[in-house]
């Protein structure tokens, strides 16, 4: 349960009103009234019943080689999720997840990696990864592809950044259990192909929803839009009564 910031009524998410974001948090309420009251003063309200911080994970190539205008590209990508006060989530790898990682923590935002490894000792001399860019590493265990599944489902929305068959798995995941997904055009890798990915699956209904923009802000500020103005209300695919397409 959360609560509405306004008249302090417990409320289960799904059935909100509506919701929005302040400062990287999001807030429910039980009515447009109470939202409206919210909006035109947040300051009067957010220390009442605090918001969670929204949490975006990005999937992209993890390859050491990385072209500088995709590396800037990423890094810009971290400077906007800091900026809009969100939580990035990463698998903790080089390349571009890297790269945003780093945008993350130059602009002094909050970084938490998704580590496959079992310690910092094996996350950096098995798996050959940073850990200079985090503020938090989670250390699973389970290897490159298990990490993936907890990386996902400890994001409210995705973003793909470039990457190949591993991103590929990441966005597979992202779209069956119903998450709101942006995709950074120009970033190369597998999102040149994701729409015609997607328009091959015909007609199943997972709950996802895709966003395509190639300027990292803008990308993650329709993002954050979208999400509370219409997914906060089914996040993905574990929320009671939907059921995703199979197959």
């Amino acid at each position: 349960m959360v609560r509405d910031p306004v008249c302090l009524m417990a409320l289960d998410p799904r059935n909100a009103h509506s919701a929005t974001e302040y400062r990287g948090r999001t807030y429910y309420f039980c009515s447009s009234n109470c939202r409206d009251k919210f909006l035109a003063d947040p300051a009067l309200f957010v220390n009442k019943a605090p918001g969670m911080r929204m949490t975006v994970g990005v999937m992209g190539s993890a390859t050491s080689e990385v072209p500088l205008p995709l590396e800037e590209k990423a890094y810009a990508l971290g400077q906007a999720v800091a900026a809009q006060g969100f939580i990035l989530m990463t698998g903790a790898c080089p390349g571009l997840p890297y790269a945003c990682a780093r945008g993350v923590h130059d602009y002094g935002g909050l970084s938490v990696g998704i580590s496959p490894a079992l310690s910092l000792d094996e996350h950096v001399h098995k798996y050959y990864s940073p850990s200079d860019a985090f503020d938090v590493l989670i250390y699973t265990g389970s290897g490159l592809m298990g990490r993936e599944v907890t990386n996902i489902r400890s994001s409210d929305v995705v973003i793909i950044l470039g990457g190949r068959s591993g991103t590929l798995g990441e966005f597979a995941i992202a779209y069956d259990e119903g998450k709101l997904i942006g995709v950074l055009e120009g970033s190369g890798g597998i999102t040149e192909q994701l729409p015609y990915i997607v328009a091959s699956m015909g007609d199943k209904d997972t709950g996802a929803r895709l966003i395509y923009d190639s300027n990292p802000k803008t990308l993650v500020q329709q993002l954050s839009e979208v999400y509370t103005t219409h997914h906060f209300k089914r996040p993905s695919c574990f929320c009671g009564e939907f059921v995703p397409a199979g197959g």
